[in-house]
């Protein structure tokens, strides 16, 4: 599974942008794709992930962001609302061919198995 990561910039304090994520290869034996984001001198952390179970947010971009998927066009998008300066982050698509029974399984980096290359956030403030 190849992942291409787009729609990163830069953007005002309470501002938007929409990330998109274009899969493609075996994308049939993907079982839920994610978002992860790597800020200057941090661990990767969590964003957000789709799947069978649902849709899961973490807490400091629950109500902000939204994360959505279309199998068809095998594409994944992340709405960002009201942009903070800490949101500033490269962003990560990723996708999963693991299969677990808890959607909280999705929450973590070592669940994916394919990563996209990224896209650079800045928000300014």
């Amino acid at each position: 599974v190849e992942l291409q990561a787009s729609g990163g910039g830069l953007v005002q304090a309470g501002g938007s942008l929409r990330l998109s994520c274009a899969a493609s290869g075996r994308t049939y034996s993907t079982v839920a794709m994610g978002w992860f984001r790597q800020a200057p001198g941090q661990e990767r952390e969590f964003v957000a992930t789709v799947g069978w179970s649902g849709t899961y947010h973490a807490d400091s971009v629950k109500g902000r962001f939204t994360i959505s998927r279309d199998n068809a066009k095998n594409m994944v998008w992340l709405q960002m609302n009201s942009l903070k300066p800490e949101d500033r982050a490269v962003y990560y698509c990723a996708a999963s061919t693991q299969s677990h029974y808890t959607g909280t399984y999705y929450r973590q980096d070592t669940s994916y198995d394919y990563w996209g290359q990224g896209t650079l956030v800045t928000v300014s403030s």
